[in-house]
């Protein structure tokens, strides 16, 4: 008899959770409203219920995964821990000189954003090391400790360390590390040579303290999350959705939680791409729009984009450098909006409407769910507009209350001298609009035609709002997957278990040191073998994948460029030079193949390959979907300028095969399909609803 694997993603409005059983793989969902004031309650509560419904023992789980948002509220909403920073002495001002760049660039009122780490409590020690990792001043020990010393009377939890030119020579690093651990053994210890050997001052700080003021905030939260889990029976280890795509442990995840801060959006990721695959699409692009947020993501050939760095912590609708704070770990090339169906509707002082970032969250939440939201938002207006079902929200356990949705829009176009219905369908095209943005984000402008890719929806509000942005992208075909509302918890059980390793090495290409670039590449690799082995990976399923990040001689930026998994000889500098030429066309519009080019980091990915679930046929119909056809009601249509007649049809009733002309309505327990005037939809195999005109 087999077990149960669990993926359980916990999101800002939601907390979702996705039951596969091995030995069938039937596919059980539970969703329920997540318990911001403590996340792991809502965890349990999903947990809790899918083990009712399925008459199973907590003791049956093999796997049990998460996706958690912790790690970016506790940087967004400023609660990270009380910690300090040491640097090499002079340079204790790096947090508050940051970057020259400004998310506004003509906004004088702009302001950057406030240093995680006080000025009170960055610290300076005397050493120095040079770019070629060379000692031009040694260690002072005495004066380290007296640093140290120092910092005890701050009552500090966490100390993050980051000296000059570590990410060649950790040695001194290393050092003021054991100094640390030995004068506070309590303290929570970031090394930026361990985090993010790589060179940028300032990026490497940055990344080092978000580390820093993490790891004692996910430390309790996962300490108690599992107290939570053995109490209930739960014996397997805890394991969590990296920014980059792939699964940790949790003990891993105490050591590096700043690898957690993209986790439940590159689960969404995963998710769509393994979908993809499953249809034989391997270009596309994913949306997820939840609650509180929409993500867009880019798919090619099968493999999701990475990007090097991203900033945390930013509020802006639009990708904007410097609104944030920047971490130079690989992550999952994602644009993030205020965009979900909590997101509230607003008039700014011009008397425009406004739609998000600010949302109603899971508490109170949008005004329809009755529970003293009084802010129209996204859900509110579908709810107007005929589009969600009151009774049937969260298959009719969750009812919505159509006379507050109308009562709080009304208020709104009573300011902006609309009609409710007016209003309504203004909120829902900002939001479309903003949503378009995101999407060629991650599309147009980085070189990609979005009319070349399949858009792939889920999150609850995503199937509702998919088919007008592809009309609005001329995308010629969406995918709906079953149970849209928990596809990103299904993306946590698709995920292999992923382990990233970068060292700094700058060099002009045409003067690369093999022997040694083959050694660092080598160390590297052992070092995921051994994690690896460690999370109980067979050498058999171990996977490593070498990096090369390139830029033209004197350029700011670099572009990753992926190199042969074998060992680098001097044959392969026009190889990589000409994939560092494409890549640059692609990204910036023109390469200039005379100019000379260097390296700056060299990466691995060591990957741990799992066995992917098999997801479960529908059966077998015809064109007829006549049979799923549960009523009828009247919906509004911007682009028809009024209510259309449309059917509602019950997913769980449709078969492979059926065919839906628009406009139709379609619902299933965690979200809404809906399909506009003139497009129409078919239903493959594994119950994916494709879109299309």
């Amino acid at each position: 008899m087999g077990g149960y694997r669990l993926g359980v993603d916990i999101g800002g409005t939601f907390t979702d959770l996705v039951m596969l059983d091995e030995a069938t793989g039937e596919l059980r969902q539970v969703k329920l409203p997540s318990t911001p004031r403590d996340p792991s309650i809502g965890f349990t509560d999903v947990l809790n219920r899918a083990l009712k419904e399925s008459g199973s023992s907590a003791r049956a789980i093999t796997c049990l995964i998460h996706g958690t948002t912790v790690a970016t509220n506790t940087i967004i909403e400023g609660k990270g821990a009380h910690a300090a920073l040491i640097t090499t002495e002079g340079f204790r001002d790096v947090l508050e000189i940051a970057r020259q760049i400004r998310p506004r660039l003509y906004d004088i009122f702009c302001e950057k954003p406030k240093p995680l780490i006080p000025r009170y409590l960055c610290y300076g020690v005397p050493e120095r090391i040079d770019y070629a990792g060379q000692v031009v001043r040694p260690l002072d020990e005495d004066a380290v400790r007296e640093v140290v010393r120092a910092i005890r009377k701050e009552n500090v939890e966490a100390v993050a360390v980051c000296l000059l030119h570590s990410y060649v020579n950790p040695a001194h690093e290393r050092r003021v590390g054991a100094v640390i651990a030995e004068e506070l053994p309590a303290v929570f210890v970031s090394l930026s040579s361990e985090l993010c050997p790589e060179m940028r001052e300032y990026f490497r700080a940055s990344t080092t303290v978000i580390n820093a003021v993490e790891m004692p905030i996910v430390s309790r939260y996962l300490d108690l999350l599992e107290n939570r889990l053995s109490g209930i029976g739960v014996e397997t280890g805890l394991n969590l959705m990296a920014s980059a795509g792939g699964i940790i442990s949790s003990q891993v995840a105490r050591r590096e939680p700043v690898h957690l801060v993209e986790s439940g959006p590159a689960a969404g990721v995963i998710a769509a791409t393994h979908l993809g695959m499953l249809v034989g699409v391997r270009n596309l692009i994913g949306f997820d729009m939840g609650g509180t947020t929409a993500k867009a993501s880019l798919v090619e050939n099968g493999v999701p984009k990475v990007a090097g760095h991203f900033e945390v912590g930013s509020h802006a609708v639009a990708e904007s450098r410097g609104a944030g704070y920047p971490v130079r770990t690989p992550v999952l090339d994602l644009v993030e909006i205020g965009a979900g169906g909590g997101s509230i509707a607003w008039v700014d002082p011009g008397g425009g409407l406004r739609v998000g970032p600010q949302s109603a969250g899971a508490d109170p939440g949008p005004a329809c769910y009755g529970r003293g939201g009084d802010q129209p938002t996204i859900t509110d207006a579908n709810l107007l507009l005929g589009r969600l079902n009151p009774g049937y929200f969260l298959g009719g356990e969750f009812p919505l209350y159509p006379e507050l949705a109308e009562k709080t829009v009304g208020q709104l176009a009573e300011r902006l001298g609309l009609s409710p219905q007016e209003a309504a369908n203004g909120i829902i095209e900002i939001a479309n609009s903003n949503m378009v943005g995101a999407l060629r984000l991650v599309s147009v402008q980085r070189g990609f035609d979005p009319r070349e890719f399949m858009l792939v929806a889920f999150g609850g509000a995503g199937p509702v709002h998919a088919n007008a942005l592809a009309r609005d992208l001329s995308i010629s075909k969406v995918l709906i997957p079953m149970g849209p509302g928990v596809t990103t918890a299904l993306g946590l059980l698709v995920s292999d278990i992923k382990h990233d390793y970068v060292r700094g090495y700058i060099r002009p290409t045409a003067t690369l040191d093999f022997a040694h670039v083959n050694r660092l590449f080598e160390e590297m690799e052992g070092q995921g073998g051994k994690v690896l082995a460690a999370e109980g990976i067979n050498g058999n399923a171990m996977r490593f994948t070498r990096y090369v990040d390139m830029r033209y001689v004197g350029q700011s930026y670099e572009l990753m460029i992926e190199s042969r998994n074998c060992e680098l000889e001097p044959a392969d500098i026009g190889r990589l030079n000409q994939a560092f030429f494409r890549q640059h066309e692609r990204a910036y519009g023109y390469a200039v193949t005379t100019e000379p080019t260097e390296v700056v980091n060299l990466r691995v990915t060591a990957t741990g390959l799992i066995t992917r679930p098999q997801l479960r046929r529908v059966p077998a119909g015809d064109a007829d979907s006549s049979a799923a056809i549960k009523g009828k009601r009247q919906v509004y249509f911007s682009e028809a300028g009024r209510r259309a007649s449309c059917k509602v049809y019950d997913r769980y009733k449709l078969r492979a095969g059926n065919w839906i002309d628009g406009p139709a309505i379609i619902e299933e327990a965690d979200s809404t399909v809906v399909i506009h005037p003139g497009f129409g939809a078919g239903v493959d195999a594994y119950g994916n609803i494709l879109i299309q005109e």
